[in-house]
């Protein structure tokens, strides 16, 4: 899995149209193994990207659970103390508003 896929579904607000083309890019570059494809693959490229884009937008519209939705700046703060005890840096504390 790249590790930068995020989990789109069951957020609250929910994933943005652009959140999901971010994850269908990702998919197809490490699918493809091109960040950027030539001029000869553009185009195949672009079709993935939106095809993976349409399909996993669909999959996020009819996918039904009964957990509560996930707070997204929650996610981010328990994502950071995670990767502040694996790489030993320290977290960043946001100042409060």
């Amino acid at each position: 899995m790249c590790r930068n896929i995020k989990t789109l579904f069951n957020f609250d607000p929910p994933a943005t149209p652009d959140e999901v083309q971010a994850a269908a890019l990702q998919f197809v570059r490490k699918l493809s193994g091109f960040n950027e494809p030539s001029k000869a693959n553009e185009e195949a490229f672009s079709l993935a990207v939106r095809e993976v884009s349409e399909a996993a937008q669909r999959l996020l519209e009819s996918l039904v659970t009964r957990a509560p939705s996930r707070d997204r700046t929650i996610e981010v703060a328990r994502a950071r103390a995670k990767s502040a005890k694996r790489f030993g840096t320290p977290v960043r504390i946001a100042p409060a508003e």
